[in-house]
């Protein structure tokens, strides 16, 4: 193949055309010619330099990747829209001896951005009032109310992060009741911005920015060194110390990785150096919420994110106090920590059991109308009494069942409003449809961004909305069906499921959207002592054909006909699926985290 060709695009990897999840699988499209660049500059195996490429990393790009560095990646914070306005407007607060409040959303994303807020004001010598509303009560981002009720606290100034963009119209009762806003963002938002004194987010209409892929904690830390710069200016550090925002990098890693933004540039480098200084477990907050969870101080990753904090901090919003998360992750004092710790644990033991239940729900209700296989773009399902705060982590799940948009509503039939959560899938800009259905007058709220959306909606309007969805989203569904692959980086023996191969790539963390993880393709197993757990999962031993091994586990699948398949202890079977550490007892083995499987002789 001459240099420069795309290799690995016939369909049918290993000949699966069909898989029991119903796609096809092909090799992971890499460039040979930068394959081999990859391979002579960085001195990579060819697996590995063939992932690296497959990302889309260009040979001149390969060691920033690698090794990326806030001083080769940082941007410039006057490339944001108003950021040196927000940076004046908050440094004059400051001087003035002015009362300036935070006003965050609650999910982790939004208790990142104000911790870090928080944080820089305490080392200017300020505690700074945290306002976070009630998901309940208050619902999404900022209301007249709240601001009325900031006012009377006797705040001059409100930042409101990850939230605000789209508050027109509750920013602009702000103003006209005497309070100064600015606002720190990156959801979706209309043409016209809020009227107040700054509006910085990278997705912002005519921003320049070119970072449209920063969570809100992300802005959230250009804007501490915008602060730093414009308190430099003005000389407001002779006889203080500057703060070192570089310690705060694990709240900036926290935010990226668990609102699922796209890690690649600057965002990958705020994600992967804030997963360092996350591994020193200084704060308070996530070294207790690491502890409750019952996992050692180590090296973070972005299990630890994703899977073992994240949750947890979502939780007081979810289903407690919504401010529980932004006060863990402020606070200095272990005693403090521990506590809020241990509500937020057990509030997700029960967000657990209420996301049980309100999922199987959604599941016989969606199945038993076919509405998951009827060819419809998206997937809208509603029930009375869904607790609002899980219905996006319901929507997420079932997005991953049916491989499709899904939007969830909890409908409260004594307000007559049902409030709801999409997650979408790769290709289709969920956000933006939401954002079209609120315009056309079909919402009384919502917005987001291209994988997620929230709403509010009238109940006996759920099923226009399903319908304006299903046509706004019909034309992106055709081609995210099409580039729905299970696209694989390599092909091994069980033999070389190995942790030496699993260090090796984990060279390219950490992994999200625009760097997924590596996925390796098994042939020819078989599935032996399996065993159903629970929560659906199915756990195995895949054997080769000379009688090596690897432990495998595959989540929430037993109904499934990849669970079916695996709890039959089918044999022939080609494999799909990602290495992990697996350290139970010091083992420091492997484990592999099956994704997809498929019979060979049935699958064309």
């Amino acid at each position: 193949m001459a240099d420069g060709a795309a290799t690995g695009l016939t369909p049918g990897y290993l000949d699966v055309a069909r898989s029991l999840s119903g796609r096809a699988w092909r090799q992971r499209p890499a460039e040979t010619a930068t394959i081999r660049a990859h391979m002579q500059a960085l001195g990579l195996s060819e697996p590995l330099a063939r992932a690296l490429a497959a990302r889309g990393v260009p040979a001149e790009e390969g060691a920033d990747f690698l090794s990326p560095t806030l001083k080769r990646l940082f941007p410039d914070p006057s490339s944001f829209m108003d950021m040196d306005k927000a940076a004046e407007a908050i440094v004059s607060a400051v001087q003035a001896g002015e009362r300036v409040h935070v006003f965050a959303d609650y999910d982790v994303d939004g208790a990142s951005s104000a911790a870090l807020l928080v944080r820089w004001f305490r080392a200017m010598g300020t505690e700074l009032p945290i306002y976070v509303p009630d998901r309940l009560t208050e619902g999404y981002g900022p209301s007249p109310a709240a601001f009325d009720r900031l006012k009377a606290l006797g705040a001059d100034l409100v930042v409101t992060v990850d939230c605000g963009a789209a508050a027109n119209e509750a920013i602009a009762h702000a103003c006209a009741i005497g309070l100064k806003v600015v606002v720190i963002d990156h959801h979706m938002m209309r043409e016209e911005p809020p009227q107040c004194l700054a509006v910085v987010n990278p997705n912002r209409p005519g921003c320049g920015s070119g970072q449209g892929n920063l969570a809100a904690a992300g802005v959230v830390f250009v804007l501490l060194a915008a602060l730093n710069r414009e308190a430099r200016r003005r000389a407001v550090f002779e006889g203080r110390a500057e703060p070192e925002i570089r310690q705060w990098l694990d709240l900036a890693a926290l935010g990226a990785i668990c609102d699922v933004t796209r890690l690649s540039g600057f965002n990958r480098a705020l994600a992967g150096l804030g997963l360092g200084v996350m591994s020193g477990w200084s704060n308070p907050g996530l070294k207790a919420l690491l502890a409750v969870a019952g996992s050692e101080p180590g090296p973070a990753k972005v299990n630890h994110a994703g899977f073992i904090l994240g949750p947890r901090i979502n939780a007081g919003g979810r289903i407690g106090r919504a401010d529980l998360g932004t006060r863990l992750l402020s606070t200095d004092d272990p005693e403090e920590a521990r506590a809020l710790a241990e509500e937020l644990d057990a509030l997700n033991v029960a967000r657990r059991e209420v996301e049980r239940e309100v999922t199987e729900t959604a599941v016989r209700r969606v199945e038993a109308a076919g509405h998951h296989a009827d060819g419809s773009a998206v997937v809208v399902v509603a029930g009375e009494d869904w607790h609002p705060g899980v219905v996006g982590i319901v929507a997420g799940r079932l997005r991953e069942r049916w491989r499709k948009p899904v939007i969830v509503i909890g409908v409260d039939a004594a307000a007559g409003v049902g409030k709801g959560s999409g997650r979408s899938q790769p290709g289709m800009n969920l956000g933006r449809a939401v954002q079209a259905a609120w315009n056309a007058g079909l919402l009384l709220a919502g917005g987001g961004h291209a994988m997620a959306a929230g709403l509010t909606v009238r109940p006996d309007g759920i099923d226009a909305l399903r319908d304006y969805l299903n046509a706004a989203l019909a034309g992106e569904q055709v081609e995210a069906e099409a580039q729905d692959w299970v696209e694989v980086d390599a092909l091994i023996d069980p033999s070389a499921a190995t942790r030496v191969l699993f260090e090796d790539f984990e060279r390219l963390a950490p992994f999200g959207p625009g760097n997924p993880e590596p996925l390796f393709a098994l042939g020819g197993v078989q599935a032996r002592e399996p065993v159903q757990m629970n929560g659906g999962h199915v756990r195995c031993r895949l054997v080769g054909a000379d009688g090596a091994s690897v432990r495998a586990i595959a989540w929430r699948c037993a109904d499934l006909p990849l669970g079916r398949a695996l709890l039959a202890g089918q044999g022939g079977l080609s494999v799909v699926g990602r290495l992990k550490a697996d350290d139970w007892n010091g083992r420091r083995g492997v484990q592999f985290e099956i994704e997809d499987a498929a019979d060979p002789r049935m699958s064309i």
